[in-house]
């Protein structure tokens, strides 16, 4: 299982090192875009549209856009000596608290938690904590030069930990548009509701579930291939450069001008010859 980051997480005066592993992983389908004419496939490039040319990695810098085409630019030196220093407070547990008190909207991505080196104690020790507890820790990490909130918890005998959003990144429900008041509900048709959902009330398992498109659309692709129907992309054609051209024009100038005149020449020869 490939490491994302290294480092170590504390509460109080117990430090754990550990390494942090992706739980989920994205199974969509990527589908490239091709050329219809000669099935290449699309390429995109950073271009300018004042300058009207593609523009080089080391020609990008950073900046912010505080209000329409105004912006505070940000060079590397800067945005490297705030990593620096938000990195050295970004794994401390602030508090713990029940896991049942923080919504789901707030939950984003989760990672596992591997202890490093020496860590295998320490580690032990906080989720037999969390575990008789009941409780889940809050801290801040800083990942890929982001901090971020997170909570640490028991997940079967491994420490999960899953970054969830900031209050203020999550919208405010009362900005919602075209919601209906609750007193807009018809008791028999509640009551109606309530027995549908009785009935469908089931243990929850998760290995019932799949995604319907993406199996589909798998054995779509693998129907086709195995049926042959695919298309090769078109190579592109070798770009002779200007100069290289003019010198061909040249060279091939130069050898149909003497082909023209070597039977003439020749002539001049033979006739020679015969007046001898």
């Amino acid at each position: 299982m490939h490491t994302v980051w290294k480092g170590s997480i504390s509460f109080g005066l117990v430090n754990i090192p550990v390494k942090l592993h992706t739980a989920t992983e994205n199974k969509d389908i990527k589908l490239r875009q091709l050329h219809k004419e000669c099935n290449s496939p699309i390429s995109y490039q950073k271009v300018c549209p004042v300058c009207d040319k593609e523009v080089k990695n080391e020609d990008i810098v950073k900046a912010y856009e505080y209000s329409k085409n105004k912006f505070v630019v940000l060079d590397d030196e800067e945005l490297e000596k705030l990593k620096k220093e938000n990195e050295e407070k970004a794994v401390e547990i602030i508090e713990f608290v029940k896991l049942e008190e923080i919504d789901p909207i707030y939950f984003e991505r989760s990672y596992f938690l591997a202890p490093d080196s020496g860590g295998g104690k320490a580690y032990a020790l906080l989720r037999k904590a969390l575990s008789d507890s009941g409780k889940i820790g809050v801290a801040k990490i800083t990942i890929r030069s982001k901090e971020q909130l997170a909570i640490v918890r028991v997940y079967g005998q491994t420490l999960l930990m899953e970054t969830i959003h900031f209050p203020d990144e999550v919208r405010n429900v009362e900005e919602v548009p075209n919601i209906p008041s609750e007193d807009k509900v018809v008791q028999k048709e509640l009551d109606t509701a309530l027995m549908l959902i009785d009935q469908l009330t089931a243990k929850f398992e998760p290995e019932k579930y799949q995604d319907d498109y993406r199996t589909a659309l798998l054995e779509l692709i693998e129907q086709k291939r195995s049926g042959e129907v695919t298309v090769t992309a078109t190579e592109k054609e070798a770009v002779v450069p200007s100069d290289m051209t003019d010198l061909m024009a040249a060279l091939q100038a130069s050898l149909d001008r003497t082909s023209k005149k070597k039977p003439t020449v020749r002539k001049r020869k033979t006739k020679e010859k015969k007046e001898a």
